[in-house]
């Protein structure tokens, strides 16, 4: 039975034969290996071109502002499994990217999604910023949807990572039609919501990324790939100074059960 589109069985990624390996046209041991940094190794598989400096520049930084905040429930998630099945690290990292969902670090993607049907629909309709980013806040605002890559529970004066790499950007002359929509909405959200939100981080990734030449299909995977470093040095921790017990038991003492 066929299921799905049939007719493009290629791959442009890698190939191999007995002497070598090719990665995106380049030989991986005599072009990559010792020569290219990470950072620049994913844009290049990803994208499948070799990023300038300043993408290189700039998704390594949001890789850095993204990986690490603490306990989140990813980080969780990670932990308790390893903590129930020590021998299965590869589990325990997949518990805690399976979590990786609209909510918590996957809301760079909904956020990117968003703000780039803004800048289309702006263009197209030869709006503002302003009256594109209300439109859009408002069909938000009707069926009940937050508006993505705003507001934080704890970054409540404004989430500093955000900031960061806005900054970052606009001294690296990226800043363009992406992160100006971002100021739209921050600027449009007092009118449209009666008050102000602060930009989070997971509202700063895409409109920087976007600005600087990232595919939009592959935002998430910045949010997986930089969460999978801290979930591996937090197993690595869980392994010699174990809490994922604690957590489990201090969730247990925290949840009052109650009898349906």
């Amino acid at each position: 039975m066929r299921i799905g589109k049939q007719d493009s069985a290629v791959t442009s990624i890698c190939t191999s034969d007995a002497d070598s390996v090719t990665v995106r046209g380049l030989d991986l041991c005599s072009e990559i290996i010792g020569k290219l940094d990470f950072t620049s190794y994913f844009w290049l598989l990803v994208t499948g071109e070799m990023p300038s400096e300043t993408q290189r520049f700039l998704a390594n930084a949001t890789l850095c502002a993204i990986a690490e905040h603490g306990l989140v429930p990813s980080v969780v998630a990670g932990r308790m499994t390893l903590a129930a099945g020590p021998e299965a690290w590869q589990g325990a990292v997949a518990a805690g990217l399976l979590g990786c969902g609209s909510v918590i670090l996957g809301s760079a993607e909904t956020a990117g999604k968003f703000y780039a049907q803004l800048v289309a629909q702006a263009a197209e309709q030869g709006v503002s910023d302003h009256d594109a980013a209300m439109a859009g806040i408002k069909a938000l605002r009707a069926e009940k949807k937050a508006v993505p890559g705003f507001g934080h529970p704890q970054h409540s004066a404004g989430d500093p990572r955000a900031l960061r790499l806005i900054e970052l950007a606009q001294e690296k002359g990226v800043a363009g039609k992406h992160i100006a929509m971002l100021h739209a909405i921050r600027d449009t959200l007092p009118e449209a919501i009666g008050r102000a939100l602060p930009i989070n981080v997971n509202g700063a990734i895409p409109a920087v990324m976007l600005d600087a030449g990232f595919p939009l299909a592959a935002l998430k995977g910045i949010s997986l790939l930089a969460r999978t470093a801290s979930l591996i040095g937090h197993l690595q921790e869980e392994s010699e100074r174990p809490i994922g017990f604690i957590m489990s038991g201090a969730a247990a003492a925290r949840i009052a059960f109650e009898a349906d």
